[in-house]
C-alpha cells in the first residue's frame, strides 16, 4: 500500500529546526507553538509576533520561505516596540531604567544577574535566595520543606514491625 501525499507536502522541502537567536525551533510544529517553546516567548506572544510578522500561526514553521522566516525574526527582535509596556518581561532594567523584552539565553542571564545583584546588596529577596528558602511571600509552615521528611513515617514503622516479628 502506497500512501500518496497531497500536492506540495513533500518531506524534501522543509527545514526540521529553524534557528531564532541562539536557539533551534522545531521546524514540524506551527508557527505559534514553536514560537512558544522558545524561553521569554509563551503562547500569547507567539500570537502576537505571527500577527506582526503577517504569517499563518497554523503554518509549519519549516516550510515557510526564507523571507517569511526573515519576518518572523524581525517581529520576535522588535517585539518590545510594539506592546505595552506592562507586557514586557524586564520593565525598568536597573542600569538602564528601559524596558525590554528579553528571549532565549538572553533571559536566563538576565535573571541570573539580577538575582546575583540582589545577594550581593543583601536585600530581602537576595538573603531569601541565598538561603534557599520562598521569595515571593509563600507559606514555609507547612510547605517547601528540603530536609527529609518531618512527622511520623508510616513505611519505617511498618519495616520495623516486620523486623520484630
Amino acid at each position: 500500500m502506497s500512501q500518496e501525499q497531497p500536492e506540495g507536502e513533500d518531506d524534501d522541502d522543509i527545514r526540521y529546526f529553524v534557528r531564532i537567536g541562539q536557539t533551534d525551533l522545531d521546524g514540524t510544529k506551527s508557527v505559534e507553538r514553536s514560537l512558544s517553546e522558545m524561553n521569554g516567548i509563551g503562547r500569547r506572544t507567539a500570537r502576537i509576533v505571527c500577527e506582526k510578522a503577517d504569517v499563518d500561526r497554523t503554518a509549519t514553521f519549516g516550510r515557510l520561505d526564507e523571507d517569511v522566516i526573515g519576518r518572523v525574526v524581525e517581529a520576535v527582535e522588535e517585539y518590545v516596540d510594539s506592546i505595552p509596556e506592562w507586557l514586557a518581561n524586564h520593565q525598568k532594567g536597573y542600569f538602564t531604567g528601559e524596558t525590554t523584552h528579553e528571549v532565549g539565553n538572553e533571559l536566563e542571564m538576565t535573571r541570573r544577574q539580577d538575582i546575583n545583584r540582589m545577594k550581593m546588596v543583601s536585600s530581602y529577596k537576595g538573603v531569601r535566595h541565598q538561603r534557599g528558602q520562598k521569595v515571593r511571600g509563600q507559606r514555609t509552615k507547612s510547605t517547601g520543606r528540603s530536609e527529609g521528611t518531618i512527622g511520623v513515617n508510616v513505611e519505617a514503622i511498618k519495616e520495623e514491625a516486620a523486623e520484630d516479628e
